[in-house]
């Protein structure tokens, strides 16, 4: 098995929102904000080479939408889906599976693209997987959520054939070395993938731990639909995590690719922080 993170940009997300409770004079020191209050983040996907299996989770935004959608979330750096795919030697006919943690248009725009005005999958040899609580809770999307679940994304992958969806039950083996979690606070049913590599167990986070910013407890985004539910997942995943010292793959943090988590005298903080190719 190899895993590679694959960097498809950055885009901007106003601080307070990404924070919720948290002052902005204590979230600043760990993500500072530009003059309009919004902050960088990435958005960094992952490749895993297991067996004759290609797996991408996650597609960043993609490159789909017009210039007023990419103005209000300030789109920039030089990586894109595509580029970093090419690094590694691959292109969009290797990927077999594209798993998506959950359906927001950061995690799953590239998912779809734009071709003679036709939306079609990216991917034309991948099977497209998601789970059938979440899919159904984002093709009704609340009023609340709704700005996030974009029907281009989503609908074409369907009427392509290509979706499959995987059983809602926490621990789910999608290969040998991959089990699935679920979380519930951020949005109904994400999944977060757990990974045995290299006789270490690592954990690709999404929205559950966005960056190092937003470890200590009461740091949970305002996006979240059920903060207390976060709260709850959070607290109980970060001692899991650090008495058993996993490896977090940080989905936005603008800086660091992994982390590890220690105990103090605060509660659990941040320990090193490092690449993903350094392990």
């Amino acid at each position: 098995m190899k895993i590679h993170t694959i960097d498809t940009g950055f885009f901007k997300l106003d601080g307070g929102a990404m924070f919720g409770v948290v002052p902005k004079s204590i979230w600043q020191r760990t993500n500072p904000a530009d003059d309009q209050n919004l902050c960088t983040w990435a958005m960094r996907c992952l490749l895993i080479e297991d067996e004759n299996r290609l797996i991408l989770v996650d597609t960043g935004i993609g490159d789909k939408q017009d210039d007023k959608f990419f103005g209000h979330y300030n789109l920039h750096g030089e990586d894109t889906l595509a580029k970093s795919l090419a690094k590694l030697g691959f292109n969009k006919e290797d990927i077999t599976d594209v798993f998506l943690t959950h359906l927001h248009f950061d995690h799953c725009g590239g998912a779809i693209i734009r071709e003679n005005e036709q939306l079609k999958p990216t991917f034309p040899n991948a099977t497209y997987w998601s789970n059938e609580q979440h899919w159904n809770w984002a093709v009704k999307p609340n009023a609340r959520e709704k700005a996030s679940f974009l029907k281009e994304n989503i609908f074409p992958i369907q009427e392509s054939g290509n979706l499959k969806f995987i059983p809602n039950e926490d621990g789910f083996l999608f290969t040998d070395n991959i089990k699935i979690r679920f979380a519930f606070g951020h949005t109904d049913a994400m999944m977060l993938p757990q990974i045995n590599y290299k006789g270490k167990t690592l954990v690709y986070m999404a929205d559950l731990l966005p960056s190092v910013g937003h470890i200590p407890l009461p740091y949970v985004m305002a996006y979240d639909m059920f903060p207390m539910k976060t709260l709850e997942e959070k607290e109980n995943f970060l001692k899991e995590a650090e008495a058993n010292q996993y490896i977090l793959i940080l989905e936005h943090d603008p800086l660091n690719e992994c982390c590890t988590l220690k105990m103090t005298e605060k509660g659990i903080r941040l320990d090193q922080t490092f690449k993903l190719s350094e392990i």
